[in-house]
């Protein structure tokens, strides 16, 4: 071992012994009620992650590299797909996931603008965003309360001339009704994008979501079922969707060397681009007007840890779920989210929304759990057509609206989450279920 290596052991070592120090007490401090705050999500870690962290920072290359290289192909593996592409952040997959269908390279199959993308409103923006910043239209069908899913029925009432895509989120891990879905889009010859963001871990019918459609995205973002801090992912099966991808998210280059990496197609300077001088250098040619959305090796290292323990979080987001709904269904005010038939959900989060005619409202009991240390959050925008951002948006030109979202505005009027994420014992779990009978009895 030469002296380099010696003392790269002792500094992972010393990670190791630091992280025991002063990480590891915190996260395995007693619960107790009243006291202490219960979050919706955090990190769950120990000296793997920090120290992949270190091995990573110690090489000091600092963008895309090989922790990046190896993240992908686990997560190619789990989710058992052919490519995935990391990038910053679940919005930015989005948007890659996205602006790649407007590639010329589809042709009669480009999205363009003006063409119609179906969705829903009753989730996070940044599902929504991509559409409407390309110049696309969205057009919002409404929800199933009982799944808090979109609703399937709607999707034949939404389909017109100018439909491309459809592109929805699966809500706090519960997959909605895929095969519906992916029918609906087989039998119109659309795009599916599959906002995996708080899915991940979750199947339908024995299949990963986010690997039915065209195209899944992934969110590492702290609360989300793995994290590396920030950072996102795409993947595909499909071969042209993935060249593509691969030039969106590094500048449009048309050039597919790794970074660091010079003339892999052994013809750097004898190839002919639009009315570029013939042999121009191909890794400044540009086939897209793309983006830089890769993420920093020292991200992907913290990645490769989480996911090592991956299949852990998953059991016990589940475990966390199933002791919530044991220890609420009986409370008949409010009404709880039913798993989607024909899945196995990785749940985000715990759904609740007051029934019709209770009377209190959800402010007030989402003040109360509040006030007892309880961290809560609404369903993200609930009907997002009725935040400012769309003030300067034209109904019927700019987006359209089938029917009249009611459960969209439900749900944006009467339910809230609660966490489940896998830091939750069952002392968190059973106080939380304690405060909302409480609350509930009380009324």
């Amino acid at each position: 071992m030469t002296q380099a290596e010696q003392l790269k052991q002792e500094i992972l070592q010393k990670t190791k012994e630091y992280y025991e120090l002063v990480h590891k007490p915190v996260q395995e401090r007693k619960f107790v009620d009243g006291e202490s705050r219960v979050n919706y999500a955090g990190r769950v870690f120990d000296e793997t992650e920090m120290q992949y962290l270190v091995d990573s920072s110690l090489d000091f290359w600092l963008t895309y590299g090989d922790y990046s290289k190896k993240f992908e192909k686990q997560l190619s593996k789990y989710l058992g797909v052919r490519w995935t592409f990391l990038v910053n952040s679940g919005s930015s997959a989005n948007l890659l996931a996205f602006y790649s269908l407007t590639s010329p390279l589809l042709k009669e199959r480009q999205v363009k603008r003006g063409d119609e993308v179906i969705t829903v409103a009753a989730g996070f923006p940044t599902t929504v965003a991509p559409i409407v910043q390309y110049g696309a239209v969205p057009v919002f069908v409404d929800m199933d309360l009982t799944h808090a899913n979109v609703d399937v029925t709607q999707l034949e009432l939404a389909i017109s001339p100018k439909t491309k895509a459809v592109m929805i989120a699966h809500s706090l891990g519960n997959p909605f009704n895929l095969r519906a879905v992916k029918e609906f889009c087989d039998k119109h010859n659309l795009w599916l994008i599959e906002d995996n963001c708080d899915a991940l871990g979750s199947t339908y019918e024995g299949k990963p979501t986010g690997t039915w459609g065209d195209i899944g995205t992934s969110s590492f973002y702290p609360p989300h079922h793995m994290t590396m801090g920030e950072g996102g992912a795409t993947y595909t099966d499909n071969l042209l969707l993935k060249k593509i991808m691969l030039s969106m998210r590094d500048w449009g280059r048309d050039c597919w060397c790794e970074s660091g990496v010079d003339n892999t197609c052994g013809c750097r300077f004898s190839q002919s681009f639009g009315t570029l001088p013939k042999g121009y250098d191909h890794k400044y040619v540009y086939s897209h007007f793309g983006f830089n959305l890769k993420v920093s090796d020292m991200q992907a290292a913290v990645g490769c840890a989480q996911l090592e323990k991956f299949p852990i979080f998953v059991e016990k987001r589940k475990e966390n779920q199933k002791k919530l709904y044991d220890g609420l269904k009986d409370l008949k005010e409010l009404q709880l989210v039913e798993t989607q038939p024909n899945s196995d959900p990785s749940w985000f989060g715990f759904m609740m929304t007051l029934k019709d005619g209770v009377n209190f409202s959800r402010n007030e009991i989402v003040e109360f759990l509040e006030n007892n240390k309880i961290q809560t959050r609404n369903l993200f925008a609930g009907n997002m057509t009725r935040h400012p951002m769309f003030d300067s948006m034209v109904l019927n030109t700019d987006y359209r609206i089938v029917g009249e979202l009611k459960v969209t505005d439900k749900i944006m009027n009467d339910s809230f989450w609660i966490g489940l994420y896998p830091g939750m014992g069952d002392d968190a779990i059973n106080y939380m279920i304690k405060k909302i009978r409480e609350f509930v009895e009380s009324k």
